[in-house]
């Protein structure tokens, strides 16, 4: 499971930070949470090709998260995608879509299917799957879960020893199917270990700090989490219903993650240090990711590629 952070900032975006959008490459799908402006620019420095992504996640309604959406679904119909594109958010989406049809004009060969949310499962498939929860925020927000289905370990000396030939049978049985054998019937459970846990990520969107999120976040291998102001500037998270970096470490702790990431944020800070070192009093595993830093969740472990795009702004 491989994340790019596309945007990194908060609503007001800066010389190094974008707006809010991030993609998670799992097996064949490329799935973007939310579509902040100037997504398909950082698409093109990140080299992902907007043309490969499946599914489009939106938290929330706010400008910073969703303004970007528009442009990318016309230049997709301009690069002449024909694979539907699906679309999933709060209730209101469909007038979101339908605003986008009417900027400029501009003609699609794809369908688009648009799915209005709230809470429980949103997506299911063999490989995985997305957990919604409504977070607290100024309006609704939705956080998402994404959590890989692990297959049961294949006893294989196990199957031999009950006879069952070393082929196409295995795979039946590794996908939960029985096979017979000489007369004899041989269920998957006899040859398969205990279950194993999946790699798990979770993000929050924009949110104050709620038991939901803990729950929704539980052990996860990366909790993504909002960061947009330092602890010294609670009063400001409370009144515009954010969360500091010292609340985001919380959540990390309490449900028991591996890693933290926080994003989104504020333009009025210079520099990141206040944010990641009071982060790490409560969490040390704590990273504040920048545009185009990567998170590779491995088998073994996770790695963390702070990459640096040059634009021609850069001197």
């Amino acid at each position: 499971m491989e994340i790019t952070f596309l945007g990194t900032s908060s609503a007001v975006p800066s010389k190094h930070r974008n707006h809010a959008g991030i993609i998670i490459k799992y097996f064949k799908d490329t799935l973007l949470f939310d579509c902040g402006e100037g997504t398909q620019r950082q698409l093109t420095y990140a080299k992902i090709s907007p043309m490969k992504i499946n599914k489009i996640f939106i938290t929330h309604f706010h400008g910073d998260h969703v303004l970007g959406l528009a442009g990318l679904i016309q230049s997709m119909g301009f690069r002449g995608r024909e694979e539907d594109l699906d679309i999933y958010g709060p209730k209101g989406l469909g007038k979101i879509i339908n605003a986008a049809f009417k900027i400029g004009y501009f003609q699609l060969n794809y369908n688009i299917n648009i799915h209005e949310i709230g809470e429980g499962i949103v997506v299911e498939t063999d490989e995985y799957i997305i957990r919604s929860i409504i977070a607290e925020h100024n309006i609704d927000n939705i956080s998402y879960s994404v959590y890989e289905k692990k297959k049961p370990r294949f006893l294989r000396e196990k199957a031999i020893e009950l006879g069952v030939p070393v082929g196409p049978a295995f795979g039946k049985l590794h996908n939960g199917q029985e096979v017979e054998v000489n007369g004899k019937v041989i269920k998957p459970e006899q040859v398969l270990g205990p279950p194993r846990e999946g790699k798990k990520v979770t993000y929050s969107g924009d949110t104050r700090p709620c038991e939901k999120l803990i729950e929704l976040a539980r052990n996860s291998d990366v909790l993504i989490h909002e960061a947009t102001y330092e602890y010294a500037d609670l009063d400001k998270a409370i009144e515009h219903c954010h969360s500091t970096s010292k609340e985001a470490a919380e959540i990390a702790k309490k449900a028991n993650v591996k890693l933290l990431a926080l994003t989104h944020i504020s333009s009025r800070y210079m520099t990141d240090i206040n944010i990641k070192n009071e982060a790490r009093e409560i969490f040390e595993n704590t990273v504040v990711v920048s545009d185009f830093t990567e998170i590779d969740i491995g088998k073994d472990k996770t790695t963390i590629n702070f990459r640096k795009i040059l634009t021609v702004n850069d001197e």
